[in-house]
């Protein structure tokens, strides 16, 4: 069946009162778990490649170096053994001892050369020769990569000697094939890579495990919860770790809380019926018989029943509002809200405060109201005509003392008045409700309410204590 909505005008399809809800679902945005092991795996792989790079820049420079001072060790001892001959030409006092430079292409070779004159050269050089530059001069060991052999690669050591007895300075050159020293490389590249991947691979392993780990308290906390719903557990049980504790304690202080709540409105539910059962069957009664006095049966019985919802429905609006973590009141509005009211009712009697000016305590404003209300409209109604309210703080409440001039109520008679529908004077108009309401919205909001004797004006004082927002 179909509703037309006021406003538009549209028909809407009604939906059944008892059809059942949605469950509202929560939004997913991801595995915490995924994220934790990409960020550890992208991290892991940067780092790895960091390090990796800078080893391979490492080992790579530390074979070269090693391979050059290979080389260089065959070049000074060329040039130590070199002399100069009868016709100016270079000679050896004794050969290179590597059996590689009289092997044609073995890769070893070494040459000496200068402006003007034949370059000599290993046998190794077989046609070839080595590249002479001789634009510039290398008084100092010169190593560089040659490509001057289409089918080799060449590391090349050089320096220019004059040696004694010649007028010319003798450019001495030794060549070594790259193959061997780019084999080696490639090795240990491949080892490196090899190894980083692995390591790479261990850690993410690793990074899951961890990851596994450490969410397993949220698994379990998960599970706990699971039994909760199913009414296989009342509160969450067992250790958990320091940073999950925090969390369960709240969780069981929330279940408590709601536990609370939901007793007391089963309490205040069946206390209510049980409050409404006696006039109803004094109602019925009176009616069943006919009695002559129905009408006043039933506006005596109404007015006792109108005191028990209002006292009910009293505890239940404080009750549903403690639930707000934010709920806080300024103390001192409320308290000259409240004495110009009760002012009002009340023009003969003198309303008098004095406290700080900026306290706030952990209660809804109308709650607030109500209570102070209750208590400062009873010091006026009961008291001589002077009332006089002292707010101070101590130690995380706030507390009010209502004092009044009136007669005061005996001290076997303070706990008493507190019940619903007790009162004391009933020569005035009431529904000795205000205290009995006061006491239970204090003790809601786990306050207290007591009765003394005013020390000062000689009558009823009442210390209300509320807690403090922090």
């Amino acid at each position: 069946m179909a509703e037309q909505d006021p406003l538009t005008g549209t028909l809407t399809p009604a939906v059944a009162a008892d059809a059942p809800r949605p469950i509202p679902t929560t939004r997913v945005t991801g595995s915490l778990g995924r994220r934790m092991i990409v960020i550890a795996a992208l991290w892991i792989l940067v780092l790895l490649a960091g390090g990796g790079f800078a080893l391979d820049r490492v080992l790579t420079s530390a074979v070269t170096r090693n391979f050059d001072d290979q080389l260089d060790y065959v070049l000074t001892s060329l040039f130590t053994s070199a002399e100069i001959g009868p016709e100016g030409e270079v000679i050896f006092n004794r050969p290179p001892a590597d059996q590689r430079f009289v092997e044609p292409y073995s890769g070893l070779y070494w040459q000496v050369s200068a402006p003007g004159k034949e370059a000599w050269a290993s046998r190794s050089l077989w046609d070839r020769r080595l590249a002479y530059g001789s634009a510039h001069t290398d008084l100092e060991v010169h190593v560089y990569d040659s490509n001057q052999f289409k089918d080799e690669k060449l590391r090349v050591l050089e320096r220019d000697i004059k040696l004694p007895g010649s007028d010319v300075r003798w450019r001495f050159q030794v060549a070594q094939s790259r193959d061997g020293l780019d084999a080696q490389i490639a090795a240990l590249r491949r080892t490196l890579v090899r190894s980083f991947l692995l390591l790479a691979l261990g850690l993410i392993v690793l990074a899951g495990l961890q990851t596994w780990y450490g969410l397993r308290p949220l698994r379990r906390l998960r599970a706990e919860i699971a039994r909760l719903r199913g009414g296989l557990a009342t509160r969450i049980e067992g250790a958990m770790p320091a940073e999950v504790a925090p969390m369960v304690e709240e969780l069981n202080a929330l279940i408590e809380h709601n536990d609370r709540q939901a007793e007391e409105a089963r309490r205040h539910a069946g206390n209510l019926a049980h409050a409404l059962k006696t006039p109803l069957t004094v109602i019925m009664n009176s009616a069943t018989a006919k009695s002559d006095d129905l009408a006043e049966t039933v506006v005596r019985e109404a007015r006792t029943m109108r005191r028990q919802v209002d006292h009910h429905l009293a505890r239940a609006r404080a009750v549903g509002r403690r639930g707000s973590a934010h709920s806080r009141a300024d103390v001192w509005p409320s308290l000259e809200s409240v004495e110009r009211a009760v002012s009002r009712l009340y023009s003969n009697v003198r309303i008098d405060a004095d406290g700080p000016k900026d306290l706030q305590v952990h209660v809804e404003r109308q709650d607030l109201d109500e209570m102070l209300g209750n208590l400062i409209e009873n010091a006026a109604k009961y008291g001589g005509g002077s009332v006089f309210v002292t707010v101070a703080a101590q130690a995380g409440f706030v507390e009010f003392q209502i004092e009044d001039d009136g007669m005061g109520i005996p001290e076997e008679e303070r706990v008493r008045i507190f019940d619903r529908g007790v009162r004391l004077d009933t020569g005035k108009p009431g529904t000795g409700l205000g205290l009995a309401i006061v006491r239970d919205v204090a003790e809601i909001y786990e306050g207290t309410v007591s009765l003394e004797e005013s020390e000062d004006l000689g009558g009823l004082l009442v210390r209300l204590r509320l807690p403090a927002a922090a």
